[in-house]
């Protein structure tokens, strides 16, 4: 080979390697391995964008010289508008702007609504506080909406496209939230209400006066506490006769813990309406051993200290119907809950359960008292795994297609009059994709549950962890050894064999 012939060569490298970046340069792929395909856009969005009739502009405010983790943060962000810009055919457009340059573009993110948060940085050996911002501003005309704060590890999609849904729906449909028989006001469901707000406006009404009103998309019927007149009970019905959709969640026995009671909770109306239409709530507790902890103080000596005692009361929901309401859902807290079961044989009438307990549950009837430090055994729990929701839809009431959801529990979205008791987020995702399914289903249910939120080990055995543990820590060592000894054996043929000039 001679020095022209690698002059050429060498040429023809660098010019294919120019080539390739101005084409990639041009196009746009990445490979998604997650197990949720988190970094693919979903059908839902993809529906949004396809969908937009305007130019929404994303104002993505981020601080540079952030440390790594974030930094990588800003680069998915980025990542992911452009993907959103390539699919909206130029509807979606964007900029990123550095508040840290100058006061006026800090006083810019703060008047959109996106504050600073203050992050360790270190440098030479020094920790410095820095003010980072992470955050967009979206508008779409004299419509704005705003992302305050972009988490690492978050699904960015969902607050992405959300957002856009947002600034792009001129009149939200309407959800209704029955009152007038106990049921707890608008501010006790602040997550799902700040969840449906993106598609929804959800507000309150009652059946004194007239019908259902038709524009409502779906009603949620949120434990009530007081029996429901048949009246109001014939204008629900009414309401399903025009193919309206309602979310039913019904505590029918309750638990509480301040004076350790376990108390009947089922005024007649709303079970007896439900078994009308072959759906039943059980008047028992599902307990059951797949549980969350309650922290008990006990006094040990001169000091009280607590203690973290599983509580059978409060069921971990892992086991889930094949339904799009409970598509992505990982875990479900359903605190004092009761079966429900679909006895209904019209075959007019679908219906499919949504959430199970484990194989490990029992029933525990009320009234009775709360042993907190109750040792559970096996035999508490042999009923197997018991059904806590249902969705059915159908000819429900014999009169036209409708939906309804039912659930044996009324307060696992319930955050208190004041708004003091959160909720894990896929108890909201839950209750959100219900409603969203009956308002005949927006497509954001694949969204919300895009992620990971909760993914616990699975129990395992005493047995079974003594093996995995001297398994780990014994098995390698005996794999070396067999391969010692295999090496030794091959070595000595081969001594062998040159011994007795064998080569």
């Amino acid at each position: 080979m001679n020095k022209r012939s690698i002059y050429v060569k060498f040429l023809i490298v660098i010019g294919i390697i120019i080539m390739a970046n101005l084409i990639a340069d041009q196009l746009y792929l990445r490979l998604d391995f997650t197990a949720d395909q988190r970094y693919t856009l979903s059908n839902a969005t993809k529906d949004v964008l396809t969908e937009l009739e305007d130019v929404v502009t994303v104002k993505a405010y981020f601080s540079e010289d952030l440390p790594p983790q974030l930094l990588n943060n800003k680069r998915d962000f980025e990542d992911q508008l452009i993907e959103y810009e390539n699919r909206a055919s130029g509807n979606i457009v964007y900029e990123f702007i550095n508040p840290n340059e100058s006061e006026e573009l800090e006083r810019e993110a703060q008047q959109a609504g996106i504050n600073p948060v203050i992050i360790n940085v270190t440098e030479k050996d020094q920790v410095q506080q820095m003010k980072a911002y992470m955050g967009a501003s979206l508008s779409l005309g004299d419509r704005t909406e705003v992302i305050p704060l972009i988490q690492p590890g978050a699904a960015m999609e969902y607050d992405l496209t959300t957002a856009i849904k947002k600034v792009a729906i001129e009149d939200k449909p309407k959800v209704g939230l029955l009152q007038g028989h106990g049921e707890p006001g608008l501010n006790a469901f602040g997550q799902l209400r700040q969840q449906l707000s993106v598609l929804y406006d959800v507000e309150t009404f009652t059946l004194d006066e007239g019908e259902v009103p038709t524009f409502y998309k779906a009603i949620i019927v949120a434990n009530p506490s007081d029996t429901i007149p048949a009246g109001h009970l014939a204008k629900l019905d009414n309401y399903l006769n025009i193919g309206g959709s309602i979310f039913v969640a019904k505590n029918t026995v309750d638990g509480d813990l301040q004076n350790a009671q376990l108390l009947n909770n089922d005024p007649i109306g709303i079970t007896r309406w439900l078994s009308d239409k072959g759906i039943s709530i059980g008047q028992q507790f599902v307990v059951d051993a797949n549980c969350a902890a309650v922290s008990v103080r006990q006094q040990t000596g001169f000091f009280t200290v607590n203690t973290q005692v599983n509580f059978p009361y409060f069921p971990r929901i892992g086991e889930f119907g094949d339904h799009p309401i409970t598509q992505g859902l990982e875990g479900i807290l359903l605190p004092f809950v009761s079966n429900v079961r679909f006895t209904n044989a019209d075959t007019a009438v679908t219906s499919t359960p949504l959430l199970w307990s484990s194989e490990q549950s029992g029933f525990v009837s009320a009234p009775g008292f709360i042993d907190i430090n109750k040792k559970w055994s096996n035999a508490d729990f042999t009923a197997g795994s018991q059904p806590l929701a249902i969705a059915v839809e159908g000819n429900i009431t014999g009169n036209g297609n409708s939906r309804l959801v039912v659930v044996g529990n009324g307060t696992f979205f319930n955050n208190g009059e004041n708004g003091q008791q959160q909720q894990s987020p896929d108890n909201i995702n839950f209750a959100s994709n219900a409603i969203d399914w009956l308002a005949d289903d927006t497509g954001l249910i694949d969204l919300r549950t895009k992620g990971i939120t909760s993914r616990p080990l699975d129990k395992v055995e005493d047995d079974t962890k003594a093996l995995l543990k001297y398994g780990n820590v014994f098995l390698p060592i005996l794999l070396v050894l067999i391969y010692a000894l295999i090496r030794r054996q091959i070595n000595a043929r081969k001594k062998q064999k040159w011994l007795q000039g064998i080569y």
